[in-house]
């Protein structure tokens, strides 16, 4: 947890991520990557220079799953969990059955969740991507859209002047995996239809297997050409 601390620490000091005074939002998915965020930075406010508060923010998608594990790991922080009811799967497969729904769900969760920020006095939205989710964001736009691109480790919401952050930037997905395998992190299997059978899921292994079979250092040299290509938002 000390390596993830820090690597978070560092995203959050390279981007100017969090100000003196914030309160700030993380989306509790219930996923590994979230909840591990959550400690992270419930962690880091205790003595980070900059004092900022942090809450819990979950979006159930209309499983009604039972978030009192997650409740109790919140209690522990000293961080508040709010939870809000929507029918965003509904609209998804039932009314619209998108054959590809993963790009509507997460822009209708992203508006649901700057909402529900807003409402509960944050300033900033911090969001659980990770090392991974950036070299993986990066493949996808290259090959299904034919562009450099990738998502910004920090977004200005002009029209809710809200900011996304994105702390755990530096981090891998193998040391998040590790934490919640050696501690009492409550994930809650999601219950998405199309969990696993994704786009990202794909890009995922290639990257695996061309590291492994062709590349070694892949990750690295995938990683400094984000930050050396110009794409908003990033830096060396």
């Amino acid at each position: 947890m000390k390596k993830v601390i820090s690597l978070t620490r560092r995203a959050i000091e390279d981007y100017n991520m969090i100000e003196d005074g914030d309160t700030v939002a993380v989306g509790v998915s219930g996923g590994k990557d979230s909840l591990v965020l959550l400690c992270a930075l419930a962690k880091l406010s205790r003595y980070y220079p900059k004092k900022f508060t942090v809450k819990a923010l979950t979006l159930d998608m209309g499983y009604k799953s039972d978030y009192s594990k997650i409740q109790s790991l919140c209690d522990d922080l000293d961080v508040e969990f709010i939870v809000k009811y929507t029918n965003i799967s509904e609209v998804i497969f039932d009314i619209r059955k998108e054959q590809n729904p993963c790009s509507l769900c997460a822009k209708m969760r992203r508006g649901a969740l700057n909402d529900l920020a807003i409402q509960s006095g944050c300033n900033r939205v911090a969001l659980g991507h990770h090392n991974d989710d950036v070299l993986e964001t990066f493949f996808l736009s290259l090959i299904h859209e034919g562009r450099i691109s990738c998502f910004s480790p920090v977004t200005y919401l002009s029209r809710t002047d809200m900011y996304q952050i994105r702390p755990m930037i530096y981090v891998r997905e193998r040391d998040i995996r590790g934490i919640v395998n050696h501690n009492d992190i409550p994930v809650i299997k999601s219950s998405c239809p199309a969990d696993g059978s994704t786009q990202r899921e794909y890009m995922k292994e290639l990257i695996k297997r061309i590291e492994k079979e062709t590349t070694p250092g892949l990750r690295k040299r995938l990683f400094t050409a984000v930050q050396n290509s110009s794409i908003s938002g990033w830096k060396i």
